[in-house]
């Protein structure tokens, strides 16, 4: 689920920059041998903006979880977005078939719901740099939603401000081990196995969890 804008009631044009740059998130988990058997789809909006409190997206998501249990049956989902998409996916994570989110630099508003989240598993990725989104918004979101019963990690990222673009790669691929972390087919990344270190409302460095562990010396 792409980014886009606070209000817009236009239709995003053919050319549409926040969907390209989700096109290689998509591209690397269909890529790894850890999603050989999960269908990896895209939302598409019908308008560009979230437009208050008709939450567009949010409705385009719905709309899209619907069609995938008319396509292949009732499936466990996760949800990848990216900003708006992040909001409009952690809204539409009420949905029974969806097991959590990766909200990548999410647009978490002060007061934004966490209680439908109980139970289900909520990761986000966020350079401290952004300016368009805030990552403390993001982390504060994050301990709400612990507190309301979800599974939480806040992952800070080095750089990538909002676009993502610098450190792509490792964007990519720290989406994909967190999106393989929420439908159970590997632990958390940098987590370990043990639910006390797998989880917790500080958010860790990327650095920390893709750094090869030093030996100590003998």
């Amino acid at each position: 689920m792409h980014g886009g804008r606070a209000d817009s009631l236009t239709p995003p044009p053919l050319l549409n920059l926040p969907r390209l740059r989700m096109r290689p998130f998509a591209r690397t988990m269909n890529q790894d041998p850890r999603f050989s058997d999960v269908l990896v789809a895209s939302v598409r909006y019908r308008l560009r903006g979230w437009n208050g409190h008709r939450a567009d997206p949010v409705q385009d998501a719905r709309r899209a979880l619907e069609e995938l249990r008319n396509t292949a049956g009732p499936l466990p989902v996760v949800l990848v977005g990216h900003s708006m998409g992040a909001r409009a996916a952690l809204r539409a994570a009420d949905d029974p078939d969806v097991r959590g989110v990766v909200a990548l630099a999410p647009w978490c508003p002060p007061g934004e719901p966490v209680g439908h989240l109980a139970g289900r598993t909520v990761m986000a990725l966020h350079d401290q740099a952004d300016r368009i989104t805030s990552a403390t918004e993001t982390w504060n979101y994050l301990r709400r939603a612990h507190a309301a019963g979800a599974h939480v990690r806040g992952i800070r990222m080095p750089r990538g401000h909002h676009a993502m673009i610098y450190d792509a790669c490792l964007w990519h691929r720290l989406t994909t081990a967190c999106a393989a972390t929420v439908l159970g087919l590997t632990p958390p990344p940098g987590g370990g196995q043990s639910e006390e270190t797998a989880w917790s409302t500080t958010p860790v460095d990327a650095a920390d969890i893709t750094a090869p562990r030093r030996r100590t010396p003998t």
